[in-house]
């Protein structure tokens, strides 16, 4: 069992090795810190934590510096969410406010994460377990094109133009729409497509190729819809530490442009709207990535469902701050998406 003053010893090995990169030494932490006690007795703490395998010697007679199980505990039992300060708030709120749609609001989250953080910043789109039709719309442009519309009601929003043959008819078109929305409003995604599959064939033969054109690029929206996907931002951000990793960083990178790993890894972080979920080194081994630490958070929007939003570094990372990051950016894109 580590006393209480240990785990105060474990914090501020923590806080300072992230803070410099340089082993912490006892005779630092008594000049640094107010803890009352000779460097002798925190040498005997260190020992006891060394012992547990929080901390290890990265080189012979060099400072201690924390082991994954270390920041393990760090992050379980003494890392403070310090809140972040008002002109972070106001930057969020800002930024994140000038959005013109879902597309827009999460690339600016992911961008915004990544400077406050300093490390790769990951959003998932809404969740489409849940998802379902909102509108359908057609929009014609030309004589001979239409775009396609299809929104759920996650925000999700996607667009095609279609090139026909013939001179189009507006007052048929709007016909199309209405019962479009009549059949698809509602509906879940795989729902939705089932029903498009035999949409043509309520309307007279001769105008079925051109329903059929419209309704085929419907199921190619629906089927976008269905397919999970990231936004990135600040992988730059890895290479500013590559000291902190043993060998190469392009293993990270690899896994990072393999959107199925992260999602992967995403799925196994259990998190509620609201809250912060970590995973630390060695705990991300079977994805690659055990000498990164994942910060992630849930959030929702109008359609339901908890989808994720967090960061990916080294782990000598800075966990109060990024934890407060991911959940202040969480709430906000709650808020912000359950709105509107």
């Amino acid at each position: 069992m580590v006393s209480a003053r240990g785990l105060d010893v474990l914090r501020v090995i923590v806080q300072d090795y992230v803070a410099t990169r340089e082993p912490v030494g006892s005779k630092s932490i008594v000049e640094r810190h107010s803890f009352g006690v000779s460097a002798a007795t925190i040498r005997n703490d260190m020992v006891l934590l060394e012992d547990e395998e929080l901390i290890t010697a990265p080189h012979t007679s060099s400072g201690r510096v924390p082991t994954d199980k270390g920041y393990r505990m760090f992050v379980d039992q003494l890392a403070d969410l310090r809140p972040l300060t008002s002109a972070q708030r106001q930057a969020i709120e800002s930024f994140l406010g000038q959005a013109d749609d879902l597309d827009d609001v999460l690339a600016r989250s992911v961008r915004l994460l990544s400077q406050l953080t300093n490390s790769v910043a990951l959003v998932q789109y809404p969740s489409l377990a849940t998802a379902r039709v909102r509108h359908v719309e057609l929009v014609p442009l030309y004589a001979t094109r239409i775009m396609t519309v299809f929104i759920t009601d996650s925000g999700r929003v996607e667009q095609r133009l279609i090139d026909v043959v013939e001179p189009l008819d507006e007052v048929f078109l709007g016909e199309v729409r209405a019962k479009l929305n009549s059949a698809l409003t509602g509906q879940s995604l795989p729902e939705a497509a089932d029903r498009l599959a035999s949409f043509a064939q309520i309307f007279p033969v001769e105008r079925q190729a051109f329903v059929g054109k419209i309704a085929s690029s419907l199921v190619e929206q629906v089927l976008a819809n269905r397919a999970d996907k990231l936004v990135l931002a600040g992988t730059a951000n890895l290479a500013r530490t590559e000291q902190d990793f043993t060998g190469s960083i392009f293993p990270v990178l690899e896994a990072i442009e393999e959107q199925v790993t992260l999602l992967r890894l995403f799925g196994e972080m259990e998190v509620a709207n609201g809250s912060v979920s970590t995973r630390i080194g060695r705990e991300n081994a079977e994805f690659g990535l055990e000498e990164t630490s994942v910060v992630t958070g849930g959030y929702s929007s109008s359609g339901g469902g908890v989808s994720r939003v967090g960061v990916l570094g080294p782990t000598r990372m800075d966990y109060s701050n990024n934890m407060a990051a991911v959940r202040a950016v969480a709430r906000y894109l709650s808020r912000l998406l359950e709105d509107n």
